[in-house]
């Protein structure tokens, strides 16, 4: 008597080997590439080549190219495109990061950090797709969060490389660190990606139904506003804690550099600490939840003076944010079953809108005379909307 067979299950070797080339090759275009520039933005400003105005519109145009990235891959989410676009994206981030390492003058520079937005929206997008569709075909979906455990480490990575070169590193030269270990990573990273063997049933069904079935619907609605929230409201304390530090606190504090290294740290576990309560809580309390710290840490910035507050906004945010994308794709799978990368690409751009508006708002607000700390105050409005919109989502009962 013949059984059916049950699909093989891949070498845990090989299924380990391609989540850390996905986490390598975000780790690269998402840390070494855009959040770099956080803890660089003090030192760039004391150099005197950029103001804090300046460096808020430079962060604008990253996130717009960002925005432009993600919506390019709503655009190509076949995995045959994929594989085509993904490794000219990784070409193009490691051309624009050596190419800041001359640049100073603003206007040159916010157009290549535009540039390389774009190259990193792309890779957000496809690399964890092209991952996940890989898992799925081996039945093995639920490890598909760990990749972004490279942005954690990422972020560790960046705060050591600007710090340790902090003193002998002066102006654009300050990107050499960063763009010099891109380089390896990035070779490395998407030679492993582009030669995951996904069947052909795989991406032939995920284009058929993506092609018939629309990504906004009254269920989902409240899921993606609720993203967009989430989108305005990280991205304040991402961009500009370190900044906030030098600011507010006595030269040469040790916030100053410290922040950065403590929303690092405190990222490197978020990834598997909010996977594990997604899977005790149910995805949907544990992201109302997420919303909840997320927001008590932009509030202690606003509201707790000097160290503690600093000390409480990087931790509470830089434990929280990843979790907010993991739980947020998940729900989103489970409101529009069978989407694949086109909803992955959908939910990313409009994540990167709503980053826009942050320098963009951060930037108005002091041209108008107010500080930065009282700007961190639309990080916790966008918050706490997206908390809201987060309890207005429901997921279909099962049975």
């Amino acid at each position: 008597m013949s059984h059916p067979q049950q699909p093989m299950a891949p070498p845990q070797g090989n299924i380990y080997t391609a989540l850390l080339a996905g986490g390598v090759v975000l780790l690269v275009v998402h840390t070494l590439g855009r959040f770099v520039y956080t803890p660089l933005l003090p030192y760039f400003i004391s150099d005197g080549i950029l103001t804090t105005e300046q460096g808020a519109a430079i962060a604008t145009w990253n996130y717009l190219g960002y925005l432009l990235g993600a919506l390019l891959a709503v655009r190509w989410h076949s995995i045959p495109q994929i594989r085509i676009i993904l490794p000219l994206a990784l070409l193009a981030h490691s051309i624009t990061t050596l190419g800041q390492t001359q640049l100073e003058q603003p206007a040159v520079l916010g157009i290549t950090r535009c540039l390389n937005g774009i190259a990193n929206g792309i890779v957000f997008v496809q690399a964890p797709a092209l991952i996940l569709e890989w898992l799925v075909s081996r039945n093995r979906a639920a490890l598909s969060g760990l990749v972004y455990l490279g942005v954690g480490v990422g972020l560790l990575l960046s705060s050591i490389l600007v710090s340790t070169t902090r003193d002998w590193l002066e102006g654009p030269a300050r990107w050499w660190p960063a763009a010099l270990a891109s380089l390896p990573l990035v070779w490395w990273g998407g030679r492993q990606l582009v030669r995951l063997d996904i069947p052909n049933s795989v991406h032939t069904s995920t284009d058929r139904s993506a092609a018939g079935n629309a990504l906004l619907t009254r269920a989902s609605l409240p899921l993606f506003l609720s993203y967009a929230g989430a989108g305005l409201g990280y991205i304040l304390p991402m961009t500009f804690l370190p900044l906030l530090a030098s600011l507010s606190l006595p030269k040469g504090h040790w916030l100053t550099g410290g922040s950065w290294l403590i929303v690092a740290l405190a990222t490197i576990p978020s990834a598997w600490l909010w996977n594990y309560l997604g899977s005790k809580l149910g995805d949907l309390p544990a992201l109302r939840l997420n919303f909840m710290v997320q927001l008590t840490g932009v509030l202690a910035a606003v509201f707790l003076n000097g160290p503690v507050g600093i000390i409480c906004c990087g931790i509470l945010v830089g434990g929280t944010f990843l979790g907010t994308v993991l739980l947020t794709q998940r729900i989103g799978r489970a409101l529009q079953p069978h989407q694949g990368p086109r909803l992955s690409a959908a939910l990313i751009a409009l994540y990167g809108l709503a980053q826009i508006a942050g320098p963009w708002l951060t930037k108005y607000w002091l041209s108008r005379g107010g500080t930065l700390t009282e700007a961190f105050s639309i990080g916790a409005v966008a918050l706490a909307v997206g908390l809201a919109f987060s309890l207005m989502t429901s997921l279909p009962k099962s049975g």
